[in-house]
């Protein structure tokens, strides 16, 4: 009998934290403060448009992630380790959702292959993953160290949306997961590839799917867009 895989998202579906943010506050404690104000400033103007709907909000969101990597270009990788370690600490532990991680736990006891399928940078993911358990998969956005040093951009394209479900099927050697869980309108390509998907504090744009397909819902809206 073939296991039994269930796939989480990560930002908005197991947590209310948010990377981006623990990273710049790592970068402002950690010695960088001119460094992330400069990119914080820059690329504010476009937020601000993406909020607004003036520009495709989560094509600036991946463009954000990219850009953030870049602030990384040179440092060891022993640095982009324990900055991971401490977004997970500090910014995405906190805001854990208690009743989504209760469903993950229950599938840990019942021998469930778990995965984490997340836009967030891989480092980040894997510290998230071992603060659940250590069979706990994690795949994020590539963030490829080379003989120590870590590069300018990430080494892949940012996991999410259509990327993300089909690297989740790419890992699962193109099986379907039993379950997929996830909050925003983006996920809809992972939550299609489950047996049963489950809609997780939803956006709106989500719940209205949900409500059309006759998906479960954990929790009310609100997650992240």
């Amino acid at each position: 009998m073939p296991e039994e895989v269930w796939v989480f998202d990560v930002e908005g579906t197991l947590t209310t934290g948010e990377t981006w943010r623990g990273v710049g506050r790592w970068l402002e404690r950690n010695g960088r403060r001119g460094a992330y104000r400069r990119f914080f400033l820059a690329h504010l103007p476009g937020a601000l448009l993406a909020k607004g709907g003036l520009i495709d909000k989560r094509r600036y969101q991946n463009k954000w992630m990219r850009d953030l990597a870049g602030l990384f270009a040179g440092v060891a990788a022993a640095e982009v380790e324990a900055m991971a370690a401490w977004v997970v600490e500090h910014e995405l532990w906190p805001g854990r959702r208690e009743d989504v991680l209760a469903e993950l736990r229950a599938g840990l006891g019942r021998g469930v292959r778990i995965v984490l399928a997340s836009g967030t940078f891989q480092p980040v993911l894997e510290a998230f993953a071992r603060r659940l358990a250590p069979e706990v998969e994690a795949l994020g956005t590539p963030l490829v160290c080379v003989d120590g040093v870590c590069p300018k951009n990430p080494a892949g394209a940012v996991n999410v949306a259509a990327v993300k479900a089909r690297r989740v099927r790419e890992h699962l050697g193109g099986r379907a997961p039993a379950r997929a869980y996830g909050d925003t309108i983006s996920d809809r390509y992972l939550l299609e590839l489950a047996r049963e998907p489950v809609v997780v504090y939803p956006d709106a744009a989500l719940a209205t799917l949900a409500r059309s397909r006759g998906w479960r819902v954990l929790g009310e809206g609100g997650g992240a867009a």
